[in-house]
């Protein structure tokens, strides 16, 4: 049986429906250093993008509860821990402090940020043993 060959995804956006679309590409610029245009707010060539949208009704902007919107993952500790720093510097509004967690094969470390509108955006990174 011949395998079937698959298309490469380059990137995604994640799309969030925004209460007030200048105040949430402010942020996104100046909180987490995305580049903004009117089609997203992107970081590092798509490791971290966004769609913002202006919702009609405020009603629809319903953050997740208790868990992430989006999840991105960093290369190490030391970047983690840059980037959380260059975060917190910038004003973004910190959901949780960094954590560390162990596991049998190492360890994982982990924070979150949230938006004006309550999205929630996690980082982690892993440490191998």
């Amino acid at each position: 049986m011949q395998e079937k060959t698959k298309a490469k995804i380059e990137s995604s956006l994640t799309v969030l429906l925004v209460s007030d679309l200048k105040k949430s590409k402010d942020y996104y610029q100046h909180a987490l250093g995305c580049e903004v245009t009117e089609f997203w707010a992107v970081r590092d060539d798509f490791g971290l993008g966004f769609k913002l949208i202006q919702a009609e009704d405020i009603n629809d902007v319903k953050p997740n509860k208790g868990t992430w919107n989006t999840y991105a993952y960093v290369e190490d500790f030391s970047s983690l821990d840059a980037l959380y720093d260059e975060f917190k510097s910038n004003g973004a509004i910190v959901n949780m402090e960094p954590e560390v967690s162990e596991f049998d094969w190492g360890a994982w470390k982990e924070f979150s940020i949230k938006d004006p509108d309550g999205y929630s955006i996690g980082f982690g990174a892993a440490k191998k043993k």
